[in-house]
């Protein structure tokens, strides 16, 4: 059986179709690509944790205990003596630490971010004058107190 070839003008067709050009342009906006980009950054974060879990945090821990390596940590449930069927929950207690360690990381990167956000509304809230503005502001202030203390008597000394 011979597969039918793509020609140029059948490539033409397929990316004319508007499916093809919606979907172009959710790939191009930027949510997609910075998506991507966390994604990635996410990936490299997962991997440093599990080495700092992994190589630094467990086995201390696991000397304290009484020179145990979480990895080892299992229960037998079955299966034959070449073959045995585990629940390995020293595994499973690595996960919770990695999980507890990259949950604690963005919770201090949200938090940050949303200070952020506070002290930049803030600042647009309150726009700053112009120290020139204030100065004029000020003199303006203080005119206005002598000339209303001195409308009687003449000037004021």
């Amino acid at each position: 059986m011979q597969r039918p070839s793509v020609t140029g003008s059948t490539l033409k067709r397929i990316t004319a179709t508007p499916i093809f050009q919606d979907f172009k342009r959710f790939l191009l906006r930027g949510n997609v690509i910075d998506l991507a980009v966390g994604i990635m950054i996410g990936a490299a974060f997962g991997k440093i944790v599990t080495s700092l879990i992994a190589d630094i945090l467990m086995p201390p821990l696991g000397l304290l205990i009484g020179n145990v390596d979480f990895k080892d940590l299992k229960i037998v449930i079955g299966g034959s003596e070449t073959e045995p069927v585990t629940l390995n929950y020293g595994l499973f207690i690595q996960n919770v630490f990695e999980f507890l360690i990259i949950a604690f990381a963005l919770f201090l990167i949200i938090r940050f971010s949303e200070r952020l956000k506070r002290l930049s509304a803030q600042s647009e809230a309150a726009p700053s004058v112009p120290a020139d503005i204030q100065l004029l502001t000020e003199i303006r202030d203080l005119l206005k107190g002598e000339s209303g203390s001195g409308k009687k008597g003449g000037r004021r000394e």
